[in-house]
């Protein structure tokens, strides 16, 4: 669907930067200013569906509860002239599943610097009382100098503290499964209540993948991947990459089963992680920095 025109509301049409299956996303300018923005608007077949606008809507919600450097910043909801949409902070930069697949030699030696930004998005995330509950290396801009921004909480759950207990556990049961299949941590699966765990477990692949090429689990149909996070060994990142000893079981702590057997939160992972080495001795990429 292409939108056909120069103004959606105040907003002036730029440049399409990416198009999915229900929206898509401009570069733009909002009338009377000059600092560029992105909206990600709701392609024609979807604008009037209350699904799809409610997605819109709850990114909004828990977007404008956000400000971190590793975080896009959200500006709000709209609904000019018909078009749904979300107003947000431009980073001009693509997903860090594009940089890996085609230019992974130009985010090696900023991979350090990569993972320490996602894990701090996230632990901005959660400190705001939300769990993102889609880590994947889609939902993370990324440029060449290792500067990373999270996006995409049209899934996010919020956190709600039970009294006695530890935070993150909800009321209810949630209706369906929700996020990724390659990244879905196995509470997820099992429709159990999500928490900053379930995140921890999320960027542990994003992180395998980045390191090995491939994610921890691959399958011949959806319901076999799902198994595989539940029942599968968890793979050695050591094996795959020249990833060290110590760091690859850093990252098996992240894939633990069973949340209690998991790094806990992402403040515990950052504190291991800045003082643990990443790559075996002659495996650091050319030019890396810690």
């Amino acid at each position: 669907m292409s939108i056909g025109r120069d103004f959606i509301g105040p907003f002036q049409l730029l440049r399409l930067i990416r198009a999915g299956t229900t929206t898509q996303v401009w570069e733009a300018l909002r009338t009377g200013e000059s600092e560029r923005i992105a909206l990600k608007v709701l392609m024609e077949n979807f604008r009037k569906n209350r699904y799809e606008i409610g997605q819109l809507k709850h990114e909004a919600l828990v977007g404008a509860e956000l400000e971190h450097p590793n975080v896009i910043k959200i500006f709000g909801y709209h609904a000019d002239q018909g078009y749904p949409l979300v107003s947000m902070q431009l980073f001009p930069s693509r997903n860090l599943k594009i940089e890996m697949r085609e230019r992974k030699e130009y985010m090696m030696p900023n991979v350090s610097s990569i993972i320490r930004s996602c894990a701090k998005g996230l632990e901005h995330m959660h400190e705001k009382g939300w769990v993102h509950c889609d880590v994947k290396p889609d939902n993370f801009l990324a440029d060449e100098q290792g500067h990373v921004k999270l996006i995409d909480f049209s899934i996010g759950v919020k956190l709600r503290t039970k009294k006695g207990g530890i935070g993150g556990l909800l009321s209810g049961r949630p209706k369906a499964i929700r996020g990724t299949r390659s990244y879905m941590a196995p509470e997820q699966i099992r429709r159990q209540h999500p928490d900053r765990r379930s995140d921890v477990y999320g960027l542990g692949c994003v992180i395998f993948e980045l390191l090995s090429g491939k994610t921890p689990y691959s399958a011949n149909s959806p319901d076999e991947l799902l198994t595989k996070h539940l029942k599968a060994p968890i793979p050695s990142l050591e094996a795959y990459s020249g990833a060290s000893k110590d760091f690859s079981n850093l990252v098996k702590l992240m894939l633990a089963k069973k949340p209690d057997d998991r790094i806990q939160n992402l403040t515990e992972f950052l504190q291991i992680f800045e003082t643990t080495q990443i790559f075996r001795s002659g495996q650091r990429p050319e030019g890396f920095r810690r």
